[in-house]
């Protein structure tokens, strides 16, 4: 199953960790450096899913959900927080946001990959 994924992370080292996590199974994958980057990438592609920091500068993660869902071509995208970030109130804020999970780093490359296809599929 061949997936878009667009991976929105202010650290190189993540994205690329991303990256190489998304790579090998075979997904194509867009990345931006903070949520602003992240929402001019959107405009010229289609994801089948969307991944997510929480802090990142110019825009944090919220601030691009709600972007994001404020698109009506995205209004259904699943996005997958992927953040250090663990307190049940920021998961709730997420949620509310329109984030559909949560994923907390470090992660497992074959848990990012099943979770990805189980979002998109």
């Amino acid at each position: 199953m061949s997936l878009t994924i667009l991976a929105v992370d202010d650290s190189r080292t993540m994205r690329d960790m991303i990256r190489m996590a998304l790579m090998p199974a075979g997904f194509t994958v867009h990345l931006a450096d903070d949520g602003i980057h992240g929402i001019e990438v959107l405009e010229g592609i289609d994801p089948d899913a969307i991944i997510t920091d929480i802090n990142m500068p110019r825009m944090d993660g919220f601030g691009f959900i709600d972007a994001v869902r404020d698109q009506a071509d995205h209004r259904a995208t699943p996005i997958l927080v992927l953040t250090t970030e663990s307190s049940p109130e920021l998961k709730m804020r997420a949620r509310e946001a329109g984030a559909t999970g949560w994923i907390v780093k470090p992660f497992d490359p074959a848990k990012l990959v099943k979770a990805l296809q189980m979002v998109a599929g």
